[in-house]
């Protein structure tokens, strides 16, 4: 008899026990609107965890005598995802724990960041709980899938800005519900847009700060144009009703502005916002002018009589140093017969005699 091999089950990512707390339930998770930190419709919520690259989640009670904690793991394709969807879901009211690098906590919810993982914990008094959940994120770290983190947050400008207000974002369903211009759709996140935006107080009032990157400058100023065309941006359609939206180009960034009254307004956050390079692929470049046909004829001819007078004067001078030296000191230093040999074929049976080149020989002997 054969027994048929039943599918072996999802490896669980939240424990059974830690801490004294025991497993009281657990199950599948969808993403939905009360799990969502923003204002959102049921269908928008899952959007918003697709584009951050949601794989699988997964939901668990743990009880501790009349204590209980509710807590939801969020896996995600890889850590970049991860901290978008825990930027997404952190909220204003929830300062930094010590629990890891990005973590945080109010009173009653606590977030955690470790690699592409994402727990989103709620209870009573959590910040009482500490030791529990570093408990926890360790039983859950051998689950986690480290990698690489954005670094855009770093472009951010530190004046004036509002605490825990940065979001990470990597797709128009996210951004529509966190920046007041429906731009998402028109940004490109399908060619490799990926963007970070916060809030800012400007002039007593809240204005949006968003950066957008791009693989080219090329991209980022293409993309610049259309939304010109279709969006107010920097007064490009003055008659429109549309609320105004500011913008510039840095290199591969766009920078936008959304809630400043006027270009001068926006232009303090948008002058704070610089690139460490600057490049001037779109700049007229310079070009090399050949000299005429005459002028290239004209200068060979003087460098060949140049260079014929200096052979002439070397040849010259050369002469000269040797008569002086053979009148001054003959047979010593040039023509020294005594120190002369000829290679000779011997096609003569007369030898040849080095004396015979310098007139002497017989003449001397007689």
């Amino acid at each position: 008899m054969i027994a048929a091999a039943s599918p072996a089950p999802t490896q669980s990512i939240l424990p059974l026990s830690f801490s004294k707390w025991t497993q009281n339930s657990r199950g599948p998770f969808t993403p939905s609107a009360s799990s969502s930190s923003q204002a959102t419709a049921p269908d928008q919520a899952m959007s918003v965890a697709k584009e951050y690259g949601f794989l699988s989640g997964e939901h668990a009670t743990y009880v501790r005598g009349s204590d209980s904690l509710e807590v939801t793991a969020y896996r995600m394709k890889d850590a970049s995802g991860g901290y978008g969807e825990y930027s997404y879901l952190r909220t204003p009211d929830m300062p930094h724990a010590n629990l890891s690098e990005h973590s945080s906590m109010s009173r009653d919810r606590a977030l955690i960041l470790d690699g592409n993982l994402v727990l989103d914990i709620r209870g009573r008094d959590l910040s009482k709980m500490q030791p529990d959940l570093t408990s926890l994120l360790a039983a859950v770290k051998p689950h986690a899938e480290q990698g690489i983190l954005p670094n855009l947050e770093n472009d951010l400008p530190t004046k004036d800005f509002i605490e825990r207000t940065d979001h990470y974002v990597l797709g128009p369903y996210a951004l529509n519900q966190l920046f007041p211009v429906s731009i998402g759709e028109r940004l490109g996140f399908s060619q490799g847009a990926e963007a970070e935006l916060a809030r800012y107080r400007l002039d007593g009032r809240q204005a949006t700060l968003l950066i957008v990157d791009y693989p080219t400058p090329q991209a980022a100023l293409t993309r610049l144009r259309d939304l010109q065309r279709q969006f107010n941006v920097n007064d490009s359609q003055k008659s429109s009703a549309a609320a105004a939206l500011y913008a510039k180009r840095v290199l591969t960034m766009l920078v936008f502005v959304a809630g400043a009254k006027s270009q001068a307004e926006a232009n303090v956050l948008l002058s704070q916002v610089q690139s460490g390079t600057e490049v001037t692929w779109n700049e007229p470049s310079w070009s090399v002018t050949e000299p005429s046909i005459g002028t290239m004829i004209v200068g060979t001819i003087i460098g060949t009589g140049i260079i014929c007078l200096f052979a002439l004067i070397s040849g010259l001078a050369f002469g000269g140093v040797r008569l002086v030296v053979k009148r001054a000191l003959p047979n010593k230093v040039f023509d020294r017969s005594d120190q002369l040999q000829i290679l000779q074929l011997g096609l003569s049976s007369k030898p040849i005699k080095a004396e015979d080149f310098y007139g002497m020989g017989t003449n001397q002997q007689s």
